[in-house]
Formats: structure tokens, C-alpha cells, sequence
């Protein structure tokens, strides 16, 4: 995937359920690679996903999860996969989804990049 060229890049916000913190290490391992992984490697071909902790830091999300997809479809088919996982509202609430386009003003406006680091 080094030519990957992403068209949307979205933030999965998330809250731990009780669920999930109940299990043991390996067993949160198993129920992962068990329900989740399974659910979207099909699905995944043209997306990326990466994941940070942020339960100390803030109470509110406690992960974050960042998707950056070919096309809005792609990303499309992974949410509606996660949604028929018990990752989806049994092992994390889902908080809030923000999607967005990297320098999509600088794309639309050619002010040139308005960042601190240069891909």
C-alpha cells in the first residue's frame, strides 16, 4: 500500500464498556481477533486503521481510532461491518464519528499546505 492515497480520514471516538473491561488481557485479545478482525479484513482492502489510547488523559473517549480509506465507500463497508461485531456497542460505545479531508481547504483553495510537517 505505499502508493495509498487517502480520499477521507475519520476518527472513531470511543468509551470502554464494562464488558470489555471485565475480561482478562488475552481473552479481550481472543474476543478481537474472534469478532472484530474477522468482520472487516474483507472489507478493509482499501482502508488503514490505526488506534491510540487516551484513557489517561480523559474520561470521556478512552480510544481513538483512525481510518483513513480510498473512498468514502471503503470506510463505509468497514463501519457497517464493525456494526455487526459485539465490539459495537457491547465491548465500546461509540462516541462520535468525525470524518474529514487532510488540507481539504488547502485542496480547494491552493494556499498552499497548512501544516508543521511535510508528508
Amino acid at each position: 500500500m505505499s502508493d495509498f492515497e487517502p480520499a477521507v480520514t475519520a476518527f472513531i471516538l470511543l468509551k470502554t464498556n464494562r464488558a470489555w473491561l471485565e475480561l482478562s488481557v488475552p481473552e479481550r485479545v481472543a474476543a478481537f481477533q474472534e469478532s472484530v478482525l474477522p468482520a472487516v479484513k474483507d472489507k478493509a482492502e482499501d482502508v488503514r486503521w490505526r488506534y491510540f489510547d487516551t484513557e489517561f488523559y480523559t474520561a470521556r473517549v478512552t480510544d481513538v481510532w483512525v481510518w483513513e480509506a480510498r473512498d468514502h465507500q471503503s470506510f463505509q463497508l468497514v463501519v457497517e461491518a464493525l456494526r455487526e461485531t459485539p465490539f459495537w456497542d457491547h465491548y465500546f460505545e461509540v462516541v462520535e464519528i468525525l470524518v474529514g479531508v487532510e488540507n481539504g481547504y488547502a485542496k480547494n483553495y491552493d494556499p498552499g499546505i497548512l501544516a508543521t510537517v511535510n508528508a
